[in-house]
C-alpha cells in the first residue's frame, strides 16, 4: 500500500471514531450502532469493533474488513450486524457511507399505526422519497436478513427498522454526521408537534423542489461538520490533534 493510501486510511479512520462520538454526544449512538465507510481504490471497508464504547472510541480501534465480512488486521472483532453495511454497500455503489443506529425519536415512529415519520424541516430533502419502514424487529445477522433489508431501503437515503432503529446512507463520514443530526431534529419535530395535539404539516413537493434547487450541499457540509467538530473538539469529545483531512470538496 502506498504511503498517500495510508494516509487516506488513516484520515478515515479519524473521521469514524470522531463521527461516532459526535453522534454519541447527541444520543444518536449510545452503547451500540456503528457506522462504516468504503476505503478509496479497494473494495474494504472500514468499522469500529464489536465492543469498543462508542463515547470514547479511538481510531486504531477500527476494524479493515473485506467485502466478505472477513476483518484483515489485527484489531479485534467488527459488529455482529456488519451484514447490514456489507449488504447496503454492495446495493448502493452511488453510496460511501452507512450508519446504524438506535436513534429513540425516529424508533417512535415504527411503533404507533398510521403515523409516518414526513419530512417536515428544510433540510429534511434528503428524505423527499420516503422513509421506508423494515417490517421486522429482528437482530440482523445473516446475508439473507442484510439483503431484506438493503431492498426495503432501496433506492432512499434513510429507512427505519420496525421497535429497532434505522440505517442511513451517504456519500461521506461527515455526510452522514449531519444527516443524521438533521433526522433526528426532524423527527423531534414531529413528535412535538403531536404533544400539542396538532396534525404535522409536512414539505410539499413544490416547497422540496425550491429548496433541491438552491441547495449547495458540499457548502452545507463542510460548514456543518465543521461547526459539530469544533463544539465536539471545545467539549474535549473529539481530540484537538485528531487529522480529520478536509471534510467535504466545497460544491
Amino acid at each position: 500500500m502506498s504511503h498517500e493510501a495510508d494516509d487516506t486510511v488513516a484520515i478515515l479512520r479519524n473521521q469514524l471514531a470522531a463521527a461516532t462520538r459526535i453522534l454519541e454526544s447527541r444520543d444518536i449512538l449510545n452503547y451500540s450502532g456503528h457506522i462504516s465507510t468504503r476505503i478509496p481504490g479497494s473494495e474494504d471497508i472500514l468499522i469500529q469493533r464489536r465492543n469498543d464504547s462508542r463515547s470514547t472510541l479511538m481510531p486504531d480501534r477500527i476494524v479493515r474488513v473485506s467485502k466478505d465480512g472477513v476483518p484483515l488486521d489485527n484489531q479485534g472483532k467488527p459488529p455482529s450486524e456488519l451484514i447490514i453495511h456489507l449488504e447496503i454497500l454492495k446495493a448502493r455503489p452511488d453510496v460511501n457511507c452507512v450508519l446504524h443506529c438506535h436513534m429513540p425519536s425516529a424508533v417512535r415512529f415504527t411503533l404507533m399505526r398510521d403515523t409516518p415519520l414526513l419530512p417536515l424541516l428544510c433540510h429534511a430533502t434528503r428524505w423527499r422519497s420516503g422513509i421506508p419502514v423494515h417490517p421486522t424487529p429482528a437482530h440482523i445477522e445473516s446475508k439473507a436478513q442484510g439483503e431484506e433489508l438493503a431492498r426495503t431501503l432501496g433506492p432512499h437515503n434513510a429507512a427505519l427498522m420496525r421497535a429497532h432503529g434505522l440505517v442511513m446512507v451517504a456519500e461521506s463520514v461527515p455526510g452522514i454526521v449531519v444527516d443524521a443530526i438533521h433526522f433526528q431534529e426532524n423527527a423531534e419535530a414531529q413528535m412535538e408537534v403531536m404533544r400539542a395535539g396538532r396534525q404535522a404539516d409536512p414539505l410539499t413537493e413544490q416547497e422540496i423542489g425550491e429548496l433541491i434547487k438552491h441547495e449547495r450541499r458540499g457548502h452545507h457540509l463542510e460548514k456543518l461538520f465543521g461547526h459539530f467538530l469544533a463544539k465536539a473538539r471545545e467539549s474535549g469529545v473529539v481530540p484537538a490533534d485528531w487529522r480529520l483531512g478536509e471534510p467535504v470538496e466545497p460544491a
